[in-house]
Parts: structure tokens; sequence; C-alpha cells
């Protein structure tokens, strides 16, 4: 049974070993935390537009991508489905809906369970870009995590550069 702790800090500094946010397909990767990931890690966003070409992936579902910190460490990034795709290539992406966000979260607790995934991060899932609120969000995430047998850590409020108390995990040497 998973424990699900409300944290408050910076979700790139998490020691989780996977950060999830929620995207649109063909998302650019402009605003929010998935800017931030964009900066930190440039070919996320690169890697992400050449798999919404390749795969046409739908709301609903997510793409993990790998990559290394600066540090050196193993990074892993599950990019949640959580809005409609836009109707063009300018376009903004659509809204997020419970629907989508409970799809992805389904297809997330899946991912942990098959891959051995030891701890996960996400903010406030869908409730930024996405539109959601919080109390529509906050129960998907109980539902669906909560059975994972891993400590999910909810960033609940962002305070940049700060690092979050994550209880379970060993903290950096």
């Amino acid at each position: 049974m998973a424990k699900i702790y409300e944290v408050e800090g910076d979700i790139l500094l998490s020691g989780a070993a996977a950060i999830a946010h929620g995207v649109a397909p063909n998302d650019h990767f402009d605003s929010g935390l998935a800017l931030a990931l964009r900066e930190r890690f440039p070919s996320l966003a690169k890697d992400f537009r050449h798999y919404c070409r390749v795969d046409n992936p739908q709301a609903g579902g997510l793409w993990v991508w790998g990559g290394v910190a600066e540090d050196g460490a193993a990074v892993h990034i599950v990019n949640l489905l959580t809005q409609d795709a836009a109707e063009n290539a300018i376009g903004r992406p659509g809204r997020a809906s419970t629907e989508n966000v409970g799809h992805a979260l389904k297809a997330l607790a899946r991912l942990v369970a098959a891959e051995g995934i030891a701890s996960l991060a996400l903010p406030r899932l869908a409730t930024g870009v996405g539109g959601l609120e919080w109390a529509q969000v906050k129960p998907l995430i109980e539902r669906h995590l909560s059975e994972v047998d891993i400590p999910v850590y909810v960033y609940v409020v962002y305070h940049q550069g700060q690092k979050a108390n994550e209880p379970g995990l060993k903290a950096a040497a």
C-alpha cells in the first residue's frame, strides 16, 4: 500500500526515482513544470515532439523519458497525457479532463509495478495549465496510486530552490 505524502518545495530537487507531470499530445513544453523540465533537459522536449510525430498519442496515456542530470544521476520523467491536443500545430493545448487524468494515472500505476519504480514525485497534476481543480484531481491520485507499494510525493506548494522533506527517502550524500 502506497503512502501518499503532500509536500512543499521544488519538485526538480526531488529525490524520487521518477517525476511525473501532465502534458498534452504535441505539447510545446512552454509553461509551468514542463518549461522548467525543458530548460533543464532540452532533449526531453525534442524527444517528446519526435514521439508525438511518429506515434500520434492520445490523451489519457503516458510516455517515459530517461536522461542524465548534470550530476550524472539517471533521470526518469513520466509525461502523463492529461490534456487534449491542440487543434493545430501552433495552437494551445486543450484543457485537461478528469477522464484523461484517471486513464493516465491508471497507466502510471501499471508502469510503476512493471518497471519497479521505487518512488514517485508529481505536482498538483492538471491544475495549472490543465485547468482542473485540485478537489477533482486529488481523489484520482489517491484512487489510482494508493495500491502501488512505493512512496508517492505530491508537491502541493511550490517553493523554488527548496528541497522538500520526502519521508522514506534517504538524503543525498
